[in-house]
């Protein structure tokens, strides 16, 4: 019999409708459960907001250049110095271990010596280790302008005949870079030259003195910089003449480092401290170097086949 109005549910249990809960999707299931709860609560009078897109956490960069001046001025100057004193081309080749097998020797080699200056002494203190450590960093070039050219035609001479023109026509990488680095000498010389002339800023005035001023005082950090960076980079690839031969600079840097430890000798004598510690402050950086030559030019026939006479 038919009765009006409203009838109960079938499965009260379920809380559903007079035909049961609707069914779930089976092709996605029931609905993903936020792992971190429900959201907080709107404060009050504030509608609660849909959660929106989710942004990714913004990058922090490091303006480490507001906390030091120094930073752009050495960035700025190496990167002058390397695009000057470091060019690709020629007969180089790169080789990622050597390099770092390098920069690990030349920290091993800073370290030793501060330790023996620290627990020997040096005649002259820290500032005479530091200056002897600049005057051999700045010898080196000149010592490269010297000796440079003769091992480079050595190595001419060496090759064979139908390889001797391909040489020659390299030179002329070692040679501009021979050119900035005497440029860059006589610039620094003259700059040196013009600080110092102090009649020449006692005839300005005004605006012009402070023009004046300001880049002597600006530009002499930068020029100190960039010469010392420029100095290493050719004492490091011997005025870049592996863009005529690739084993040019291990020879040339096992023929330097002997010169300039004959001329510490003769200068200097054997540093602070017993026997033991002067011949290895003495002999062990030219040792080192030296096998460290060896080994890159092992490693030049065995892994680039390069070979002193091609």
């Amino acid at each position: 019999m038919a009765t009006g109005g409203w009838q109960p549910p079938n499965n009260p249990g379920q809380g559903g409708g007079p035909y049961g809960p609707p069914p779930q999707n089976p092709y996605y299931g029931p609905p993903p459960q936020n792992p971190y709860g429900p959201p907080p609560p709107a404060p009050y009078g504030v509608p609660p907001q849909p959660p929106g897109p989710y942004r990714p956490a913004p990058v922090r960069r490091r303006r480490w250049w507001l906390l030091s001046p120094l930073i752009p001025l050495v960035r700025s100057a190496n990167r002058v110095a390397k695009r000057l004193f470091d060019k690709e081309g020629g007969g180089r080749v790169r080789d990622q271990l050597v390099d770092k097998v390098q920069l690990t020797r030349s920290a091993l080699g800073v370290l030793s010596t501060l330790a023996l200056v620290y627990m020997y002494g040096a005649d002259g203190g820290w500032s005479g280790a530091a200056t002897d450590g600049a005057a051999n960093l700045f010898a080196t070039p000149l010592l490269l302008l010297l000796t440079g050219p003769l091992v480079v035609l050595g190595f001419i001479l060496y090759a064979p005949a139908h390889r001797r023109p391909v040489l020659r026509s390299r030179l002329h990488g070692p040679l501009k870079t021979v050119g900035w680095y005497v440029l860059t000498l006589g610039a620094f010389g003259v700059f040196i030259y013009v600080a110092g002339q102090t009649t020449l800023l006692h005839g300005l005035h005004g605006v012009m003195l402070f023009v004046v001023g300001f880049s002597l005082m600006a530009g002499l950090p930068w020029a100190l910089v960039f010469l010392f960076l420029a100095s290493a980079y050719v004492a490091r690839s011997a005025f870049n003449t592996a863009y005529v031969h690739a084993a040019l600079p291990p020879v040339l840097t096992g023929i330097l480092v002997w010169l300039i430890a004959g001329f510490n000798l003769l200068s200097d004598g054997l540093p602070n401290g017993p026997l033991p510690a002067q011949l290895c402050a003495a002999f062990g950086g030219p040792l080192s170097v030296t096998a460290l030559s060896l080994w890159e030019l092992r490693r030049l026939r065995t892994h680039h086949g390069v070979t002193v006479r091609d």
